[in-house]
């Protein structure tokens, strides 16, 4: 019994300092660690007495991992960019318990280290990986074996543009290392919360979705003009995946580039990959992704290769299309689904401008991209605006200046109309109303004080121009700078007091309102009787003020016939900003005049077969080479939803809701039914539209038909919502309603 005793203390004992050891911040004993685009495995075996019920594990990496519990992949490229401020990291929080068995047990985890800045991450010049689960003893330390992987290596010119942080992979299978070959301890560089990685941040976003792989035989082959073999696959729609290959070679040394259609976008280079064969039969998954409409596999037709077969494997946020939409207007259904396909590719470690080129979390881009995933996308992504929004603020400068992209390793500039639409009614404010998340304006408010402290007024009392690092308002021409900022400015402000009242900073509330009456003053009487136009202004009247001074309220409808007049031709916005140019005309009551301009201007991004995404300008390789797959450029989605269906959450978190449909005039042709008369022609008409919204508070549906004299709809409410549509009521449940015109 002494023995029993002494035993059970001894394990108990042992039990309680495999819990107290520390986890350290681990890498491999090589002299070339730290060299851009690094790649390591770490090992460990251990064994459990008893299969736990649950065993999360803290894990965090500099820059990504790939982890395997007893053979089974459990995490597909772990860890997300440095980071949620300018010095720390984020750590993601892994459940083993499903992959550990009584007994032995194996851990394997492959590290990529950046090892350089790029728009959207901060290089810690230190590669390292940390392994916290206390439950079960697992922890990294020097016990863990390791090795530098020589066989990943860096593709040779022309390597990734300076935006990206990831490298092109090259990997050379004759250098891979024999399984289960004999591996070095790892060296101890740090414990949890020390430099360079700073205090660690618990991951705010999901894990990625894996679609799985997919294969294919079924490929178009061609010579290019160096005589190669090119094989392409055409992809479903463009998205985020890696790309697999499963060749013979009868000989080491084929080199096979592995890229996409999007390898050169927006007139920068981005990620491609290379393996290197060896002999024998081998498949290989290159795991840095890069994005396409095709798939292109391309290697020496000289080479004694057999190619069995090409897949892919799409990775993405964890999210769902719970949304849906269809209208009886065919263009406006193509462009809905380039629109979502175009959001949902420039999702994921943050919200991006473009996946190839960048990577980058613009704000502008930003606010866009917000309305499209309310209206379309799971609340799940509502996890991704909260992300950037608290980036935004934990970024902020000593002297309170607000910048984007962030997080950011080589820039560092502010774009004044873009931090003032951040923080605008369509930024913070905008997220608010949708999600209800008072916790997080709260955060937000001082860094929303500190910076627009910075902004003054000038002696007419119109705010004072902030050149900032980029004084960037729009890519297209003629922008009246003076003005576009004036307007955001107001917009700023007008969210400022909502946010100071709804956190307790009244105090703070009738500065923002003595500012906003001296810009309303100023902007208005930079009226010439036809348009608004800032005296030091001396290009073509821009259309885009004239459309913020009708979304901000600055005008009143008084003037609405004139700038309607201006906006009809004019046509300098580009797509970033013409999203607000169909905003103000569905206002001013010209929806069909709107959808018109919309046809025309985006008509060629919509109907090219070639890509399933949107432009950056309007047409492919516009504004300096810009990309193919921007979603800024999907505006009109929210539009359609907020303008023409006309709803709108009117109380946070979609608690109350507004249904107020703008009738949009038939095409030319039609019954005008004594309605207002039809200015363009829209084609196909917008007679006809069913939607689906996945609210925070259930899921919303609403249909419609528009017969020319009555207009009817179906509207489901669902439980603790209530819609106000025209002057009914509605709760709970499946309502008709229709109203016929005067």
């Amino acid at each position: 019994m002494k023995r029993i005793l002494s035993t059970l203390l001894s394990c108990a004992v042992a039990t309680l300092m495999a819990a107290a050891q520390p986890a350290y911040w681990i890498t491999a004993d090589d002299s070339l660690r730290n060299a851009p685009n690094t790649w390591m495995e770490f090992r460990k075996d251990f064994t459990l007495k008893k299969k736990p019920q649950k065993a999360e594990a803290r894990i965090a990496a500099d820059s990504k991992y790939w982890l395997w519990v007893n053979g089974t992949l459990i995490v597909f490229e772990g860890g997300l960019k440095r980071g949620p401020n300018c010095t720390d990291t984020y750590y993601d929080v892994v459940d083993l318990a499903p992959c550990l068995r009584k007994g032995r047990n194996d851990v394997r985890l492959l590290l990529c280290y950046f090892g350089k800045a790029g728009f959207s991450h901060v290089s810690s010049g230190q590669a390292g990986v940390i392994v916290d689960a206390p439950a079960i003893g697992l922890v990294t330390d020097a016990s863990w074996q390791s090795q530098r992987l020589q066989a990943y290596q860096t593709c040779g010119e022309p390597y990734t543009n300076f935006r990206l942080a990831e490298s092109n992979i090259r990997y050379e299978a004759p250098l891979s290392p024999p399984e289960g070959g004999a591996m070095a301890p790892s060296l101890e560089i740090g414990t949890w919360g020390s430099a360079p990685w700073g205090q660690l941040a618990e991951r705010p976003i999901p894990q990625w979705r894996d679609y799985g792989m997919k294969t294919t035989s079924d490929y178009d082959t061609a010579e290019d003009e160096q005589g190669n073999r090119v094989l392409s696959v055409r992809l479903p729609y463009n998205m985020q995946m890696t790309p697999w290959i499963d060749v013979t070679d009868e000989a080491d040394g084929t080199c096979i580039r592995l890229e996409t259609d999007h390898a050169w976008g927006g007139s920068a280079e981005c990620v491609r990959a290379e393996y290197v064969t060896r002999q024998g039969r081998q498949q290989y998954e290159s795991l840095g992704w890069m994005n396409g409409d095709v798939l292109r596999i391309i290697y020496p037709k000289s080479a004694r290769l057999t190619v069995h077969g090409i897949g892919y494997r799409e990775t993405g946020y964890d999210c769902d299309f719970e949304g849906t939409f269809t209208c009886n207007d065919s263009t406006i259904n193509r462009f809905w689904q380039k629109a979502m396909r175009t959001l949902y590719v420039n999702m994921r470690d943050n919200y991006f401008d473009c996946p190839d080129r960048e990577r980058a979390q613009w704000w502008g881009d930003v606010t866009i991209l917000m309305g499209q995933s309310f209206y379309q996308l799971s609340p799940r992504a509502n996890l991704l605006m909260r992300k950037a929004i608290r980036e935004l603020v934990d970024w902020q400068k000593e002297d309170g200046t607000l910048f984007s992209p962030i997080p950011a390793g080589n820039w560092d500039k502010e774009l004044p109309a873009q931090a003032l639409t951040a923080i605008s009614t369509y930024g913070f404010w905008y997220y608010y109303m949708h999600t209800g998340d008072k916790e997080t304006m709260a955060y937000a408010y001082p860094a929303m004080r500190r910076y627009l402290a910075l902004w003054t007024l000038d002696d007419d009392g119109l705010t004072r121009e902030r050149q900032g690092g980029w004084p960037w308002g729009d890519w297209g021409t003629d922008v009246d700078m003076r003005l576009i900022l004036a307007a955001w400015h107001y917009l700023a402000l007008q969210s400022a007091i909502n946010v100071a009242a709804l956190t307790g900073h009244d105090a703070d509330i009738a500065d923002y309102e003595r500012q906003m009456q001296s810009i309303r003053a100023a902007f208005n009487r930079c009226w010439n009787g036809y348009a608004y136009r800032h005296p030091s202004y001396h290009g073509a009247t821009d259309d885009r003020v004239q459309a913020m001074a009708v979304v901000s309220g600055l005008a009143d409808s008084t003037k609405y016939d004139r700038i309607f007049e201006v906006i009809k031709t004019q046509e300098y916005a580009s797509p970033y900003m013409e999203k607000y140019v169909y905003e103000a005309l569905m206002q001013m009551g010209h929806a069909d005049y709107a959808l018109e301009r919309f046809k025309r201007r985006f008509g060629p991004m919509i109907t090219d077969p070639q890509h399933t995404t949107l432009y950056e300008g309007w047409q492919e390789g516009g504004y300096g080479g810009g990309s193919t797959n921007h979603a800024w450029s999907g505006g009109m989605l929210t539009d359609i939803c907020e303008q023409i269906l006309g709803i709108r959450p009117t109380a946070p978190g979609w608690k109350e809701v507004t249904i107020r449909p703008t009738v949009v005039p038939p095409p030319i042709g039609g019954k005008a039914t004594g309605r207002r008369p039809q200015v363009g022609n829209t084609e196909e008409g917008f007679t006809e539209a069913a939607i689906t919204i996945p609210t925070v508070s259930g899921t919303l549906s609403y249909r419609f038909s528009d017969n020319g004299t009555t207009y009817r709809a179906t509207i489901t409410v669902p439980k603790g919502m209530t819609v106000r549509f025209r002057e009914q009521t509605l709760q709970s449940g499946t309502h008709e309603v229709a109203f016929d015109y005067k």
